[in-house]
């Protein structure tokens, strides 16, 4: 089984979410021998609050594929109840 074939066993939604994941994952080890590299506080807040910026946008990216992957699958009422959570959350961790 080659790395073509592994692939085709995924679905493409799953893919792109988990691909989104690894991305986000590589994002967070980087930042972590970042600080330990600078071996800075001040440095180290800018690294962090960098992340705290790129966190939401890997959670909306990966919600969204999956939604676009279930929508046809759910009933109209169980996707209001997604969306509405997901807008809760954003009201939750605005500023």
């Amino acid at each position: 089984m080659g790395v073509e074939d592994m692939f085709q066993v995924f679905e493409k939604i799953v893919l792109g979410m988990a691909l989104i994941r690894m991305v986000s994952g590589l994002c967070e080890v980087s930042a972590a021998f970042l600080m330990l590299r600078f071996n800075s506080v001040e440095k180290a807040l800018l690294i962090n609050s960098t992340l705290s910026i790129i966190g939401p946008f890997i959670f909306f990216s990966t919600m969204s594929l999956g939604l676009v992957g279930i929508t046809a699958k759910i009933s109209t009422g169980k996707l209001l109840w997604i969306l509405a959570g997901l807008g809760l959350i954003v009201y939750g961790i605005r500023k």
